[in-house]
């Protein structure tokens, strides 16, 4: 867009709406990274809930239960669907009831598989917005090399430029940059504070599953000497 368009767009129009226009197309990109990302941490916002992931008493409830006896199938369907540190916890019930003759070793084998998957699912999207706060000042500093070879290849070579238009030009073209950055520096932090909250859980369900395993391995009947 010739930077005498971009200065009528720039007055006449909308601050924010004129802001876009004049960025020129580099800015798309970054507008629908923005998009994206917001949508993911509204999304992990929402995923990553205590209440879904490891409810506060879900463990001592379960030791409870499980105290003289194991649960039904039935019980143990239930606790995998209720959150993931169920599931976790059942998939450590369903070894024990599968094999009676289970050992140590193996029950800890199904408990770390099932702690394996919950972590995995529980990372979703997290590469997706740390690519974004990644790549985000990259576009922006693309948008703005783009804008200034427009600036100054559409200046005369005889050098009778407008230094006021000039500097109006190069100003717009820096609006690439400071878009990048307001998207990266939020999803950034976002990212970091998931990642912190997958850690926090991931230590909290492998500090569950040491307390069930000698508690299921009073169940298991032991060979006879």
């Amino acid at each position: 867009m010739p930077a005498v368009l971009r200065h009528r767009v720039f007055n006449q129009s909308p601050f924010l709406f004129s802001i876009i226009q004049a960025a020129g197309w580099p800015i798309w990109p970054l507008l629908i990274c923005s998009v994206v990302a917001l949508a993911l941490v509204i999304e992990r916002f929402v995923s990553l809930r205590t209440a879904r992931i490891a409810p506060v008493k879900l463990l001592d409830e379960v030791l409870s239960v499980t105290r003289q006896s194991l649960p039904g199938p039935d019980v143990v369907t239930k606790l995998a669907a209720s959150s993931e540190l169920g599931s976790v916890l059942a998939a450590g019930l369903r070894a024990v009831m599968g094999d009676p003759r289970i050992q140590e070793g193996a029950l800890r084998q199904a408990f770390e598989i099932a702690g394996r998957g919950t972590v995995h699912r529980l990372e979703r999207y997290l590469n997706t917005l740390g690519t974004i706060a990644a790549a985000a000042p990259l576009l922006g500093l693309l948008g703005t090399v783009i804008g200034m070879i427009e600036i100054f290849g559409s200046q005369p070579p005889t050098g009778g430029s407008n230094p006021a238009l000039l500097a109006h030009g190069i100003s717009v073209a820096l609006y690439n940059t400071a878009f990048g950055l307001i998207i990266a520096i939020p999803a950034l932090m976002f990212y970091r504070y998931f990642r912190r909250l997958v850690d926090e859980y991931a230590l909290g369900m492998e500090m569950a599953a040491e307390r069930m395993v000698p508690h299921l391995m009073r169940f298991a009947v032991r060979p006879a000497a």
